[in-house]
């Protein structure tokens, strides 16, 4: 019967995180179009200091469905393991991308396919091989949870750690190192994930009618949530507002996902039990999400489409663009192949020169 209950909680779980990318991915849209509406409007736009958006029903649209997407992430994590609910908030990335090539009009070039599709296999590798957490039920677990000495020695050094990037280190690197200030973001992100876990509890029991408002870790797991939470938008946001978003995405996706997955399996204990080939499958799709984000950020102001791969390149394209012949084309043709290659490499050269570059000589 608990493993039944365990398996249905697992799958209300994994639907709450699907939802949650799903609504967080289509508010940005809904936001955008009620700005780009503004602006055909000749409204002052947000980043001038205008606030005519408050007006635009699209974006309290986009602001609804955001509001939707984390209720449902806050509730993804009182059913299904931290594991599996982080980083699957990846798909809310890939969910704003594919979206926005069809209602916004901005193309989604190779490299951003490529990684939308590994988003997709990676998070599929991971539910598959998703780690079945220890049994957490009550206030009182959790707080026998919490009082585990590797988790009290983990949480100490997480704080210790974030002070010194604060008082330390930020003040002086801060502006010039994009680590600085994701990294804070990312480690107290981790004590984040477990309070809203507990405060998940707290709300279970709370629905079953007990009385869990009476209970002191109830209102510490509080407190606590509303202080990462508000360290993590101020540090994301001094991080975001120096460094370029395409970088900042990725590099918070990793750190924070590995700092939630380390803060995880030494509070619920979640690798214990787990074969060998489950291990080995929840870190590679893990690795297969991240490849595919990068691909996804780095690359998306890249024009780049299978039209543009050296062997379906036309030969007037290349009459336009001044060159005379491509490598393929002198390996296709045996008999021509040594003056072929001839020309190549006078125009390598060529243009080496032009270029200033010693190696032509």
């Amino acid at each position: 019967m608990s493993q039944t209950r365990g398996r249905y909680d697992f799958c209300i779980g994994l639907v709450l995180a699907m939802s949650s990318s799903i609504f967080i991915g289509g508010s940005f849209i809904l936001k955008k179009k009620g700005l780009l509406r503004l602006a055909r409007k000749g409204s002052m736009r947000a980043g001038q200091g205008g606030h005519a958006y408050l007006k635009e029903w699209l974006w309290w649209a986009g602001l609804l469905s955001m509001g939707a997407g984390e209720v449902a992430n806050f509730a993804a994590y009182a059913f299904a393991p931290a594991t599996l609910v982080t980083p699957l908030g990846a798909l809310s990335v890939l969910v704003s991308a594919i979206l926005s090539s069809f209602f916004l009009n901005e193309k989604l070039n190779l490299h951003g396919k490529i990684g939308c599709l590994l988003s997709i296999l990676g998070s599929t590798v991971m539910v598959i091989h998703a780690p079945q957490e220890e049994e957490v039920e009550t206030l009182d677990e959790m707080s026998h949870k919490l009082g585990d000495p590797g988790f009290m020695v983990f949480a100490t050094l997480v704080v210790i750690v974030s002070l010194i990037l604060i008082f330390v280190v930020g003040p002086r690197h801060g502006q010039t190192n994009i680590l600085v200030y994701i990294t804070i973001c990312s480690v107290i992100g981790a004590l984040s994930v477990s309070c809203v876990k507990g405060l998940g509890i707290t709300i279970k029991e709370l629905f079953a009618g007990k009385p869990v408002l009476k209970h002191p870790l109830s209102w510490i797991l509080l407190l606590s949530l509303i202080v990462c939470v508000s360290t993590q938008i101020n540090y994301l946001n001094r991080a975001l507002d120096i460094f370029n978003t395409s970088i900042v995405t990725p590099i918070y996706y990793v750190i924070f996902t590995t700092s939630v997955l380390t803060c995880s399996a030494i509070l619920f204990k979640e690798w214990q039990h787990m074969a060998a080939d489950d291990i080995i499958g929840t870190f590679s799709g893990f690795l297969t999400i991240i490849v595919g984000i990068f691909l996804l950020h780095a690359f998306k102001d890249v024009n780049f489409t299978l039209a543009n791969l050296p062997l379906s390149l036309r030969k007037d394209d290349r009459a336009a663009n001044g060159t005379l012949l491509s490598t393929y084309d002198c390996f296709n043709h045996d008999e021509e192949s040594s003056a072929c290659l001839g020309e190549i490499q006078s125009t390598e050269s060529l243009s080496a020169r032009r270029n200033g570059s010693l190696s032509a000589f």
